[in-house]
């Protein structure tokens, strides 16, 4: 089986880089067959994904997004260090989000078979 992890860094709005990010992430998560495990870091402005209760103007598309990964049982790290910048480190996060780490993210990459940046 293969193992992917997508590290996206992009801030969630402004671009559709994170939104290209999760919708590939929901797509290869939901592969008929056996699909393969895939990891989630978010890094830098992207690290605001992981907050709940947000709602934007296409009827909360990347929340939904990030949602539905935790419901398929990817797990979703959001860095530390970019978090605690951001003043988020200490807020309730989306269900199956979590704080993670620079050294976990260094055993992710060892971890994967491919490493996708977005």
């Amino acid at each position: 089986m293969q193992r992917i992890l997508i590290i996206v860094h992009a801030p969630p709005y402004g671009s559709e880089r994170v939104l290209s990010a999760l919708r590939l992430a929901n797509t290869l998560a939901g592969s008929d067959g056996t699909p393969p495990q895939l990891r989630l870091f978010l890094m830098s402005d992207a690290v605001v994904l992981g907050l709940p209760d947000q709602v934007d103007g296409g009827g909360n598309g990347l929340l939904g997004l990030v949602q539905e990964l935790a419901e398929r049982q990817v797990p979703i790290a959001l860095c530390r260090t970019c978090a605690l910048a951001r003043g988020i480190a200490e807020l309730p996060l989306v269900e199956g989000a979590r704080i993670g780490t620079l050294p976990e993210l260094a055993q992710w990459t060892l971890w994967a078979d491919k490493v996708i940046t977005f």
